[in-house]
């Protein structure tokens, strides 16, 4: 039995195509993309980090794609005291 794994490092190929350009165009507008922040690829394999990408994308536009982390408590202490305060 065969299991189909998606990868979640991609090619460069693939990686200018999620961003829908050419490997050509991708490559020449990497520089510029690594400038303004976008995930440099993996030093061994080359490769990029698919969720990186998508992440970096929808960074770009903070108000239509809001980043709100909430700390959750680390103990199960504080989990039992944020679940009392919230009574």
């Amino acid at each position: 039995m065969r299991f189909h794994v998606e990868p979640l490092d991609i090619p460069p190929a693939l990686t200018a195509r999620r961003l829908g350009l050419t490997l050509e165009e991708f490559q020449e507008k990497l520089p510029d993309l690594l400038r303004r922040g976008f995930p440099a690829p993996d030093e061994t394999t080359g490769n990029f980090c698919l969720e990186a990408v998508d992440r970096w994308r929808l960074h770009r536009f903070p108000t239509l794609f809001p980043t709100t982390r909430v700390e959750e408590p680390k103990t199960d202490r504080e989990t039992a005291r944020a679940r009392i305060a919230k009574l």
